[in-house]
């Protein structure tokens, strides 16, 4: 679990830093069909989801 968190993270931070860029991505384009706060909204849940289940268990073996 700690490398799906790891991942999703990950998946997040980018796809929040590529539209500020002015760059896309065509794996995550299908977020900007909801329109730009929805589009945000789903970012920062997966950015947030994945730092939540990072942490959870970033300490189990």
């Amino acid at each position: 679990m700690k490398e799906l968190g790891l991942g999703l993270l990950l998946i997040g931070l980018v796809s929040m830093i590529l539209p500020l860029v002015n760059m896309n991505f065509m794996f995550l384009g299908w977020i900007n069909n909801w329109g730009p706060t929805a589009a945000w909204g789903i970012r920062g849940g997966i950015t947030l989801l994945g730092l939540v289940l990072w942490l959870v268990f970033r300490n189990r073996d």
